[in-house]
């Protein structure tokens, strides 16, 4: 039985997917594409199943494959389909653009709102590549995707101590890079200890345009480009040092004459801090949303070569920056 909670008409569907309604009725009378329930008035409506699939068909028809051939799949085949066609394509891609960016994707509704038409015309520059989709934390853990995501994309209802720690195994699992929640309920506290632990944490609802800059913000990109122009970019690396290890380091007597662990290490606070902010700046306000994803992307390209730059100092001194854990 099909769960009331998210359920769209038809028009929904088909804005999302960029299919038009008397094509989804086609697809739905003649392959069984979709199977919607019946309202008390006859009026049909759609989950989030239904939503994703009509997504993945659409994408699936525009690169060839016939309908009649893919409606009766479901959408584990379906995303089978997707990702041998982007591993096709992804060699001319990467020779375009060089931006190209993995997802792991839990909420079908999500999805779905991820792969349409709409949500990549804010995306120009960057060609998505979602390496799985699911409809519970509990399905990763279970089926992790066999290669590591860039961003592990997430929709919570509500968040508490018990999902964080569920979203943090499920990160673990599949070895991603960023994590990314969107949430509808949760308290501030949860909220800090997620952002603690460098999760990108949003309450819904987010236009394509909003959840587009928060892909954005956890982007490397050229400081001396926009963010709308052809850069190149991959996910910036987690924070490698914290405060306490960095704060311990500058304390340490080197033969280095301008005292570079010290002053590297700062560098490394003051950028990791202003990253922090921009990130802050970015999850409160849907305001000037650009202006703040780009600052973060900078901020955090920056922190992430000062940390090498940090370990190539330490090896030259013979400073063991593990011992200062």
């Amino acid at each position: 039985m099909k769960s009331l909670s998210q359920q769209y008409r038809i028009g929904a569907i088909a804005k999302f997917a960029g299919v038009p309604v008397t094509t989804l009725r086609v697809w739905e009378a003649r392959h069984q594409a979709f199977r919607p329930i019946k309202t008390a008035g006859q009026h049909r409506l759609y989950g989030e199943e239904d939503l994703l699939r009509a997504t993945l068909l659409k994408q699936l028809s525009d690169q060839g494959y016939a309908i009649s051939t893919i409606a009766s799949l479901d959408i584990a085949a379906l995303n089978d389909l997707m990702h041998k066609q982007s591993g096709q394509s992804s060699g001319l891609a990467k020779l375009a653009s060089n931006r190209n960016v993995s997802l792991a994707i839990v909420g079908l509704a999500l999805a779905g709102q991820v792969e349409s038409k709409a949500f990549s015309a804010h995306l120009q520059n960057i060609h998505l590549v979602t390496t799985g989709v699911y409809q519970s934390l509990e399905m990763v853990r279970q089926t992790p995707p066999n290669t590591a995501p860039d961003i592990f994309l997430l929709k919570i209802n509500t968040l508490h101590e018990i999902v964080v720690h569920e979203i943090l195994q499920a990160a673990r699992a599949m070895r991603a890079s960023k994590i990314v929640v969107l949430y509808n309920y949760g308290r501030e506290q949860v909220v800090r200890s997620m952002r603690d632990y460098r999760m990108m944490v949003r309450r819904e609802p987010l236009s394509d345009y909003e959840l587009a800059e928060l892909i954005n913000s956890v982007l490397v990109v050229d400081a001396s480009q926009e963010l709308s122009e052809t850069t190149t970019s991959v996910t910036i690396p987690a924070r490698k040092y914290s405060d306490y290890v960095l704060k311990k380091i500058s304390g340490i007597s080197t033969n280095v004459l301008c005292e570079c662990p010290r002053h590297v290490a700062e560098i490394i606070a003051q950028l990791a801090s202003f990253e922090q902010y921009s990130q802050e700046c970015l999850n409160k306000s849907a305001e000037d949303a650009h202006l703040h994803a780009y600052l973060s992307s900078v901020s955090g390209s920056a922190r992430a070569l000062f940390e090498q730059a940090l370990e190539k100092v330490a090896s030259h001194e013979g400073i063991d920056l593990n011992a200062q854990e």
